[in-house]
């Protein structure tokens, strides 16, 4: 694992509390910091709550990236994606056919989905938590070709519930009203979580900007504390961010050619980690770069921690 960190001088981004609306000065226009690097696409960022971020690279590892930037391996497991951090400190992983409960050292506690209804698992991709307990996930598994992706409700006795299904590739998962992208319409949509995690109708909350000879793909997501929503889009090097309102507020250099995912970090919460690669996913080295983004708050990723 080819691994590097690195941390160029900070820039600035304002953002007015008076509306959702961000404005800065040509100046001090964000750019991307890069901040680690693999020689394969990365995914899944998250961090837990000593401040270790861990990032999913390759078909094979999940490395662990500590606040004084020390990058170690931390599992070995196929196809691993999205990753999340529950209130006691253990660890949800997707991989190939599964979502993994995990020790904090990597061990692995069970299998905490594999099959719903009584069938296997596709292809789990990315995962967020309910405030309520529980968690969510989004399993795509031959859905670039035919609307089957489904997303999946795991409520506190780890059974697998189907929330929704008939999408197309979806995707990144992130907020109280459950946001989802779906990566082949270049849309997000949103559902109202029920009472017991499921979920109510489809809607359309906003189709995503494209430009000619880029496959733009919405990927993983994330919310400030003012709801304004931020997306990791694929083939447009760049991040989305809408407001509570479905209104486009501003489009952020990514750093990466193919932005995978993104998640929110640092004392303040201002800094946003973006994941992907250089290039094309499929034939490109992996980067992660931070934007920081002073005045933002990032809604925290990880629950209230259990003592």
């Amino acid at each position: 694992m080819n691994t590097q960190i690195r941390n160029p001088p900070r820039c600035w981004l304002l953002l007015f509390s008076t509306i959702p609306v961000f404005s800065f000065a040509r100046a001090d226009e964000p750019r991307p910091i890069e901040h680690a690097r693999f020689d394969e696409y990365c995914e899944g960022p998250v961090f837990d709550y000593d401040g270790n971020l861990f990032v999913s690279h390759g078909k094979s590892s999940v490395a662990k990236i500590t606040p004084a930037g020390r990058v170690t391996r931390w599992l070995e497991a196929e196809n691993p994606n999205g990753h999340k951090v529950l209130p006691d400190g253990t660890h949800l992983l997707c991989i190939r056919d599964a979502v993994l409960h995990l020790a904090a050292d990597a061990s692995i506690l069970r299998r905490a989905s594999t099959q719903c209804n009584g069938a296997e698992l596709r292809a789990p991709n990315d995962i967020t938590l309910s405030p309520r307990g529980g968690f969510y996930f989004t399993d795509p598994g031959g859905s670039r070709t035919a609307p089957i992706g489904t997303i999946h409700y795991v409520d506190t006795k780890w059974n697998t519930q189907l929330a929704a299904n008939g999408l197309w590739v979806p995707n990144g998962l992130d907020g109280r009203k459950l946001y989802v992208a779906e990566t082949v319409p270049n849309r997000i949509l949103w559902f109202d979580v029920k009472p017991g995690g499921m979920l109510g109708e489809i809607n359309v909350f906003a189709r995503l900007p494209s430009k000619p000879g880029a496959q733009a793909e919405p990927d993983g997501l994330a919310v400030d504390t003012r709801g304004n929503l931020y997306v990791a889009h694929l083939g447009m090097s760049s991040v989305q961010i809408l407001s509570p309102d479905a209104n486009l507020l501003l489009t952020l250099a990514a750093g990466n050619y193919d932005a995978s995912n993104l998640v929110f970090g640092g004392p303040r919460m201002d800094r946003l980690y973006v994941t992907g690669s250089s290039g094309h996913r499929s034939n490109s080295p992996g980067r992660v770069y931070r934007l920081d983004l002073p005045g933002v708050a990032g809604a925290a990723s990880l629950l209230p921690r259990k003592k």
